[in-house]
């Protein structure tokens, strides 16, 4: 078993409250015991921290690579550590609903190449998303969101969360700072803004220092998912966002093969706020539960409250859990992370800027173009690219589009992102399909619209497949 101590990434936890949250000793827990009595080498840069960060192998058997543990629960030795595990008096994992020592190296792993406090895995980015909006805006609620986001997210957002009180407010540009704090002034019943860091299909840029420092100023959290990018090429807590969601579905793991989502938290948010009750009241298995005074998530975590309660109340007791073997394959897509992503935003470069030269294209959706009207966001925030992914517009209709999918040899049509193989779908019957009309004329997903996810494929081979089609499809 992996034995651990309670320490955070700032430190350590406040005082006893490793003690006070059962089950859960894997989220607590960040520095293995082996390490205390052996000098460990500090990790600093991100190249080094995909291949090593969160994992010890002198806790594994002295395996250096990552180890599956497919337990569903823990042997707990006998009934005395039993009852202290359980209640958080000593360090242990007891069920993988919560806690399991191989997504732990997952969680550790991702918040440290994000430059968050915490992270907590799940099991797909869709799941990520509904847990943090959930947990910000539970008991009722409005989030401000832009209509540029992933089909999934927008129906969810439209349809399903209503449902459970929580409505959102739909923005045309969530760069638009004066509409949006003209939305949220004045207005208790804004619990969260919510943005992709770049958008999916069009990769809008995000101005998350800007939405940061307005959402603060009216003590409201902002929310980015930051899948399309990955950390590697984006921080956005150094940025001012407080909660970062991800598909590890799409770059993260990078191979198409394991579904999965991620959470991770910075530490400066006050979540005590009249705003956020459901952080200041008692938490049962905090306190009495354990024999305890009664006490809260505020209390027990600080800033940290957001991140603990998601895991205790919402990853517990909804179970959208993350396999040991789904979390295996992320772990080794995560430790060529920076070499593929590098390479994969290099040559959607150099694709976006073919497809911006042909004739038979009447638009293309790609935030790195020198031309983008963006261009002042990007070089300050995204030195190193905006990702993979981008979006380009047939001259014709829906009948192009199929025509076109069905001529390309190399690509694969297919909807999902951020793959070694390059891919190819059409946004409006597949995964932005869930847009209503109103939707798609202000994002501008239509039939004329095809989406691009580059792989580790020759840019020249690309291009070549591209040029094929268009020949095909528009014969001279």
């Amino acid at each position: 078993m992996l034995d651990c101590v309670a320490r955070g990434g700032n430190g350590e936890y406040p005082q006893g409250f490793a003690s006070s949250i059962p089950h859960i000793h894997a989220a607590v827990a960040q520095t293995p015991t082996a390490q205390k009595d052996r000098k460990i080498m500090p990790i600093e840069q991100f190249d080094t921290s995909q291949v090593h960060a969160g994992f010890d192998p002198a806790a594994n058997a002295d395996s250096v690579a990552p180890v599956i543990y497919p337990n569903a629960a823990f042997w707990l030795e006998n009934s005395q550590r039993g009852h202290n595990v359980a209640n958080g008096d000593e360090p242990g994992y007891l069920y993988s609903r919560v806690a399991n020592p191989t997504l732990t190296v997952l969680e550790q792993r991702v918040a440290q190449l994000d430059g968050a406090a915490e992270a907590v895995a799940v099991a797909s980015g869709m799941a990520a998303i509904t847990y943090a909006l959930l947990n910000a805006a539970e008991g009722g609620g409005r989030i401000i969101a832009p209509y540029d986001v992933y089909g999934g997210t927008f129906d969810s957002l439209r349809t399903l969360l209503p449902k459970f009180g929580v409505t959102t407010t739909f923005v045309e540009d969530i760069n638009d700072l004066t509409h949006v704090e003209s939305l949220i002034r004045d207005d208790d019943s804004v619990k969260a803004v919510f943005a992709e860091s770049v958008s999916n299909p069009t990769t809008h840029v995000t101005d998350v220092d800007a939405l940061a420092e307005l959402s603060h100023r009216h003590g409201i959290p902002l929310i980015i998912d930051n899948t399309l990018p990955t950390p590697y090429l984006y921080h956005p807590i150094e940025h001012g966002a407080d909660i970062v969601v991800y598909s590890a579905t799409k770059a993260l793991g990078g191979h198409g093969n394991a579904i999965g989502g991620l959470v991770t938290s910075g530490d400066r948010f006050d979540w005590s706020t009249q705003r956020y009750p459901q952080f200041s009241e008692p938490e049962w298995v905090l306190g009495e539960a354990a024999g305890r005074a009664p006490r809260s998530f505020v209390e027990a975590a600080g800033p940290l409250a957001f991140i603990r309660r998601l895991r205790l109340k919402y990853l517990r007791l909804t179970g959208a859990v993350l396999g040991p073997f789904e979390a295996y394959l992320q772990l080794l897509g995560l430790e060529t992370l920076q070499e593929r992503v590098s390479k994969e935003t290099a040559s959607a470069l150099e694709v976006a800027k073919f497809l911006d030269a042909q004739p038979h294209v009447t638009a293309v959706h790609y935030a790195g173009l020198p031309g983008s009207e963006q261009r002042g966001l990007v070089p300050r925030d995204y030195p190193r690219g905006v990702g993979s992914v981008l979006s380009f517009e047939l001259e014709g209709g829906a009948e192009q589009t199929a025509a076109f999918i069905n001529h390309v040899r190399l690509f694969r049509y297919l909807a999902n992102i951020g793959d070694v193989r390059s891919l190819i779908v059409d946004p409006a019957n597949t995964t932005h399909r869930e847009f209503t009309q109103e939707a798609r004329a202000i994002v501008g997903v239509n039939a004329s619209t095809i989406r691009l996810s580059i792989g580790l494929e020759s840019p020249k081979d690309l291009i070549a497949d591209l040029s094929q089609a268009f020949e095909a499809v528009y014969p001279r």
